[in-house]
């Protein structure tokens, strides 16, 4: 690996041994340039913003085909800068190439990156020299936050456009970090006033299902990005590539293998030309095929070559000096010799690259297992003394390639420390996780000098792993440490996990007690810091308010802030305000929400990131649970961009804030919003994750009827044990489908393991179990429409059982001391309503009508209130069909008219077929062609569905004679002989659904 401070450009050189003309490619190159708006000279600027992903197989020819790119650029009056991204295996160092491109404008245009670093001092953090292993004086800096760091690369990069158009190029994003992705995206999405022109190449041949860059590119394929497949070379543009390589004659024969073996690949081409003209044939193995130029060369520079092939594609000559141990003189013999024989290429002004990354890994692949752990052990030494400056991550990675443990595990964790500091959360994770597998080597079980104690490297790695989004990780290392603690270990790094570990569980509602883990935690930290022991009773009064024990957390939170106010800890003592705020969140007062609006502000004011995030979506979620939904998705819209801006988009509360957006548009009945909230399940870090949105996309796609809810409730059924959102989503989209179809089962399948999985992942009377009951009762009803007496009655006992279910859960929170908001009294309501109505359709001890109407009008006005769009509609249904039973026909079209606006306005295909089967909006003129009343009509859905005319009565509220009357005329009307008969016509004729 090269230092940083080095300038390069692996565009910077086409030697003698490719082709000098571009073959094949004019009119990619030509369609860049019209994308980019790159004219011909620079009489013609056309600049306009433009952002290409360039894609192709390696070696097809993409950084031939961008050098050419380059050269007109420049020709054009164009600033041409270029990042690479580099294969560091597990060793990721974040925003690598942007800190090349930063380095690159820091000498090709001075003034104006000294004045964006003026103004935007985050982006020193990216200056090459500040990211090597001998910078230490910014080593106590705290992390930054990352939409700051995104500003200012884009403002840098506006200001370099000023002076003239720039195009930005960044090479092999497959070996991008994920810092470095996101970066791109931002950049991407928000494009640019001035002429830049942003070109990302990576292999496409490299994205197998489970690249990371595989799920990144199909989002940036939504943004304003155009996407280029660099195609295989023709069999014609072949056979001129090779015409142009070997001028001298060639035999047909070979000229004809090659074309078949190089596939279209240009770099395959110049290497089986080059070993034509070498051997006089063609070799027959790939491997053989690239080792052919390393051959023809001398020993000392094949020495050097395969040394270099150990930093990767490139190595500044610094470092390979030091690391080859030759003489000056020597040693430029042999780079001399490789630069000749086109193996290796200057770049820049003083490093060397491979001619192609492919060249560089055969090499690598070649050489045995103990000359690959001498020549890492060997970079490792030189980076290690500060000979030559390099990063942590370069060092982690040639010491643990070179058998260096001890070494290896501190420089791990420095990187893990860097990575942080710039806002990599992803690439820390995977350095702390490094350092957690090498510390159970023999060789650091006694500790490195240096190096952290197993507690907190473990706590640091679960910090990263949170940030990064893969809690539940976080959750299991901790949990895991915890088990592998050496006997001896210390009551303090047993209560320091211990306390992490109980707010871990608490914060993601995984298995454990939490409770007593965090009342250990305390006790085991007695004999701790006094800055420990705050801590540790922060997490205890967040756990202890999250259970309602709010005496308890207001006694435990009001003693760990005046230690904390005592130790000047301005941070801890804002999220522990936070805490103490929230306490009465769930009584809905005024106040509460003032005092939440206030410890927002000081968490703000202090830097406390994380208690500001808590803050904002304590106070949507007050804002929610009191029905004012647009001022709740404010807050939860804030609270998640905040997350976003200080990178750690997908960790609690940022995430929570994401769901719970998504929750209130599909409420509000928001749902293209909410499909777009769900659809940021692409880029989740975890599947869990993804499956939390992926819940709220099905509960769209059910409520619409769309074919893939079948599909997407399957797919997250196996995840509900895992997070509790996902089974509570995919359980109301199963409720929805079941409602559909009228299945009864199906719909108490559903029900039950939702409360055996739920339960035992909150309580067993969790507050959703209400509104699972009510739904459940509500598919009953619907079902007994098609049941037989038998089955009504058999049904009873269920339906009864749901009843209680959801009353026990009501009477559960009244125990709490809890203050129904909106939400739950609409379901409250719900629930009385769909017993009633189940009782009244199963003709099984029905309700007198008063009481029947009287409950669903109460239903529709607490749904009103609630603003639940979906729901109400489908109340309103039911009312309507109440009130068409009871012989309010008017009243029962004015309902029906509201919820098929609001059906029609939300794409509810299946609520609108429901208020046709019900009769709210008959096939127009049927039933009047064969003469039937409205009544009449009514009555001969009930005879299709089986019921007697004492049922009918029932249900209808007319006398049983009436109803016999009523049939009679039905059946003359059709001209049918028998009940079943006219049931027959009837869906034959279109009369009934």
């Amino acid at each position: 690996m090269p230092a940083l401070s080095v300038g390069h450009d692996m565009m910077d050189v086409v030697t003698a041994n490719r082709s000098v003309d571009l073959v094949g490619r004019d009119a990619e190159l030509e369609e860049l340039c019209s994308r980019l708006g790159i004219a011909a000279s620079a009489d013609g600027l056309t600049a306009r913003t433009t952002s290409v992903l360039l894609a192709g197989d390696a070696g097809v020819g993409k950084t031939r085909l961008l050098s050419e790119l380059r050269d007109r650029a420049l020709t054009a009056g164009w600033h041409v800068v270029a990042g690479h991204c580099v294969d560091l295996s597990d060793s990721a160092l974040p925003y690598l190439p942007f800190s090349e491109i930063l380095g690159l404008l820091a000498g090709t245009l001075p003034e104006v990156a000294g004045s964006t670093l003026a103004d935007q001092p985050v982006l020193q953090r990216l200056q090459p020299g500040r990211r090597v292993r001998t910078s230490t004086e910014h080593a106590d800096e705290s992390p930054l936050e990352r939409a700051d760091l995104f500003e200012a690369m884009h403002a840098l990069l506006e200001r370099a456009a000023g002076e003239a158009p720039i195009l930005v190029v960044v090479e092999d994003a497959h070996w991008a970090d994920q810092s470095t992705r996101d970066l791109l995206s931002f950049l991407f999405s928000r494009g640019f006033a001035a002429p830049v022109g942003l070109v990302v190449s990576y292999r496409s041949d490299d994205l197998h299902r489970r690249h990371p860059l595989r799920r990144q590119v199909a989002q940036w394929s939504r943004l304003p990005v155009v996407r280029m497949q660099l195609e295989p070379l023709g069999a014609s543009e072949v056979r001129q590539l090779v015409h142009v390589l070997h001028p001298d004659p060639i035999a047909e024969r070979d000229v004809a293998d090659i074309v078949e073996r190089a596939e279209g690949n240009a770099f395959f081409v110049e290497e089986l030309v080059g070993a034509a003209r070498v051997t006089g044939g063609v070799p027959a193995d790939l491997a053989d095929l690239l080792l052919v130029r390393l051959e023809r060369l001398d020993d000392g520079a094949q020495q050097v070559v395969r040394t270099a092939a150990v930093a990767g594609r490139k190595v500044s000559h610094a470092l390979l000096a030091a690391v080859s141990g030759l003489g000056e003189q020597e040693l430029d013999e042999a780079l001399r010799t490789a630069v000749e024989r086109h193996v290796l290429e200057p770049v820049g002004g003083d490093a060397y690259s491979f001619r192609h990354a492919l060249l560089a890994e055969a090499v690598y692949d070649d050489l045995l297992p103990g000359e690959r752990v001498r020549r890492h052990a060997a970079y490792a030494r030189v980076l290690q003394s500060g000979a030559v400056p390099g990063t942590s991550a370069e060092l982690a990675r040639h010491a643990r390639l070179g058998q260096d443990v001890a070494t290896a595990l501190r420089a791990s964790i420095d990187a893990g420390d860097e990575a942080m500091r710039v806002g990599g959360p992803e690439e820390a994770s995977q350095h702390y996780e490094l350092a957690m597998q090498l510390l159970d080597h023999p060789a650091t079980r006694d500790a490195a000098p240096g190096a952290l104690g197993l507690a907190e490297l473990a706590l640091r790695t679960a910090d990263a792993l949170t940030a990064a989004g893969h809690a539940h990780r976080a959750n299991a290392l901790l949990a895991e440490t915890l088990q592998r603690l050496p006997a001896g270990s210390s009551d303090i790094d047993r209560g320091l996990l211990t306390s992490q570990l109980a707010l871990s569980i608490f914060t993601i509602e995984d298995e454990g007690d939490e409770l007593e883990l965090a009342r250990r935690a305390v006790a085991l930290l007695s004999g701790g810091t006094e800055a420990q022991r705050a801590r540790s009773l922060a997490n205890q009064a967040r756990i202890l308010a999250g259970h309602l024990r709010e005496d308890e957390a207001r006694r435990v939170g009001a003693e760990a802030l005046a230690m904390s106010q005592r130790l000047d800890l301005p941070r801890l003592s804002a999220d522990i305000l936070t805490t103490l705020a929230s306490l009465q969140r769930h009584q809905l007062g005024d106040d509460v929400g003032d005092a939440l609006a206030d410890v927002i502000g000081q968490a703000r004011s202090s830097g406390a990131v994380h208690a500001e995030l808590r803050g904002l979506y304590g106070l949507g979620r007050f804002h929610q649970d009191r029905g004012e939904m647009d001022e709740a998705l404010a807050l939860f819209e804030t609270c998640r961009a905040r997350g976003v801006q200080i990178g750690t988009p997908w960790a609690p509360y940022s995430f929570d804030a994401l769901v719970m957006s998504g929750s209130v548009q599909f409420v509000t009945g928001r749902w293209e919003d909410a499909l777009r909230t769900a659809g940021q399940a692409r880029n989740a870090p975890a599947p869990l994750v993804a499956g939390v949105l992926r819940g709220l996309e099905a509960t769209v796609a059910a409520a619409r009827g769309q074919r893939v809810a079948t599909q997407l409730v399957a797919e997250l059924r196996p995840l509900w044990s895992g997070e509790g959102l996902v089974g509570l989503f995919a359980a109301t989209a199963e409720l929805e489908l079941a409602e559909q179809s009228a299945d009864s089962r199906g719909a108490l399948g559903t029900y039950a393991r939702a409360v055996e999985v739920l339960g035992a992942m909150w309580r067993d009377l969790f507050q959703a179990r209400l509104r699972l009951a009510a739904l459940t009762l509500g598919v009953l009803g619907t079902a007994s429409r098609q049941e037989s007496g038998a089955e009504r009655i058999a049904a009873q006992a269920t339906a009864d059982r749901l009843l209680s279910d959801g009353r026990r859960v009501v009477a559960h929170t009244r125990e709490d001391g809890l203050v129904f908001g909106p939400e739950a009294l609409a379901w409250i309501q719900r629930l009385e309503a769909e017993h009633l109505r189940w009782r009244w359709l199963a003709q099984i001890d029905p309700p007198a009508p008063d009481e029947l109407r009287e409950a669903w009008e109460q239903t529709e006005a607490a749904f009103v209130r609630y603003g639940h769009v979906h729901e109400l509609a489908r109340v309103r249904a039911r009312l309507s069909d109440v009130l068409r039973g009871l012989g309010e026909p008017e009243l029962a079209r004015a309902a029906g008219d509201l919820a098929r606006a609001a059906a029609h306005a939300l794409g509810a295909q299946p609520l609108l077929g429901e208020l046709t089967a019900l009769g709210s909006a008959p096939v127009a003129g049927r039933a009047e062609q064969v003469g039937l009343t409205p009544r009449e009509s009514e009555i001969l859905a009930l005879v299709a569905e089986g019921r007697s005319n004492g049922e009918i009565g029932q249900q209808l509220f007319i006398a049983t004679k009436t109803v016999s009357v009523h049939v009679s005329n039905i059946l003359a009307k059709l001209g049918a002989a028998s009940r079943t008969e006219a049931a027959a016509l009837a869906r034959r004729r279109g009369l009934i659904g």
